[in-house]
């Protein structure tokens, strides 16, 4: 530092006295780049019948048909939803749009509590069941036989109640904010149920046969239930 102001006096004694005036140079703006956009805080609701997180003008939507209860739907959320929502989703490049499908025994309770969230606290609480999904399940495979084929002889939204007490899901969702008598209005909440329904029929016109299974831009993925194979066909389609 000392050496550089040396240099500058010396330069200036060096000028002549007739020296033009200095003109000083506006200091330069430095413009801040805007922060980019975090497109896994926009979710909404779909018409048919799913929660889409992401930017809806993405040249990628990925849609995925799941079951809350699928073991093999928990493994693609344990390996795979992490990278796809956080590089993918976030970025605006995919759209993720998650259909529930009815595919086990707790699905119509699980779903029905889980729509009843809505959208913005879907996916976080999907996560969650997804992480404890072999203790609520587990549950019920534990539950006797005999008592569970009295189970399946109740009305539904009767059958719903009694496997969500069975499993513990009533008291998942009064501990994530539902509160207990909404818990209980949500499973016996016929329109619910019909949402639900019509997902199932959905499903079954685009050749839905189990879970997971994925579409990209409309397009049927057959074969594809693992995150180390949808991932490169996202790649290829983002090109």
């Amino acid at each position: 530092m000392k050496s550089l102001l040396a240099l500058a006096a010396v330069v200036a004694l060096a000028l002549p006295a007739a020296a033009a005036p200095v003109r000083h140079r506006a200091h330069a703006t430095h413009r801040v780049a805007p922060a980019a956009r975090d497109w896994t805080k926009v979710v909404v609701a779909t018409p048919e019948g799913g929660f889409r997180m992401g930017n809806p003008a993405a040249k990628v939507k990925l849609v995925e048909y799941g079951s809350l209860s699928c073991p093999y739907c928990r493994k693609f959320d344990l390996e795979g939803v992490p990278t796809l929502r956080d590089r993918y989703v976030k970025s605006g490049q995919v759209s993720w749009e998650y259909r529930t499908y009815l595919n086990h025994p707790t699905d119509p309770a699980v779903a029905s509590l889980a729509h009843c969230l809505g959208p913005a606290r879907f996916f976080p609480v999907a996560e969650q069941l997804y992480a404890t999904q072999q203790q609520w399940y587990g549950k019920l495979v534990a539950y006797p036989q005999q008592q569970f084929q009295h189970l399946q002889e109740l009305p539904v939204t009767q059958r719903n109640a009694a496997i969500a007490r069975i499993t513990g899901l009533d008291k998942f969702f009064e501990q994530h904010g539902m509160p207990s008598s909404k818990v209980q209005a949500c499973l016996s909440d016929r329109a619910v149920l019909n949402k639900l329904a019509a997902i199932v029929d959905l499903a079954n016109k685009d050749g839905i046969t189990g879970t997971p299974n994925f579409m990209i831009n409309g397009r049927m993925l057959p074969d594809v239930a693992d995150w180390s194979v949808l991932e490169p066909q996202l790649r290829e389609a983002i090109r």
